[in-house]
C-alpha cells in the first residue's frame, strides 16, 4: 500500500488537540481590524473545535495528523 499524501493546505489550517478533537481558527480575523470593537477581536482570537460534519473530510485531508 503507498504512502497517502497530506494535503499541505489542510496541514496548516488545523490541528489536533490533546484529546483528539480537531482544531481551527476563527474566521473574520485577518483584515479591516480598524472597526472591530477590542472584545470581538480578543474573541476571535481563540481556537474552536471542527464542526463534527465536517471533521470526517478534514481527517481525511490529513492522514497522519
Amino acid at each position: 500500500m503507498p504512502k497517502l499524501k497530506t494535503r499541505k493546505a489542510a496541514a496548516k489550517r488545523f490541528q489536533k488537540s490533546g484529546s483528539g478533537k480537531l482544531l481551527r481558527r476563527k474566521a473574520f480575523k485577518n483584515h479591516l481590524l480598524e472597526h472591530k470593537s477590542s472584545t470581538r477581536k480578543r474573541t476571535l482570537s481563540g481556537l474552536v473545535v471542527v464542526n463534527e460534519r465536517d471533521a470526517e473530510n478534514v481527517q481525511l485531508m490529513l492522514p497522519y495528523l
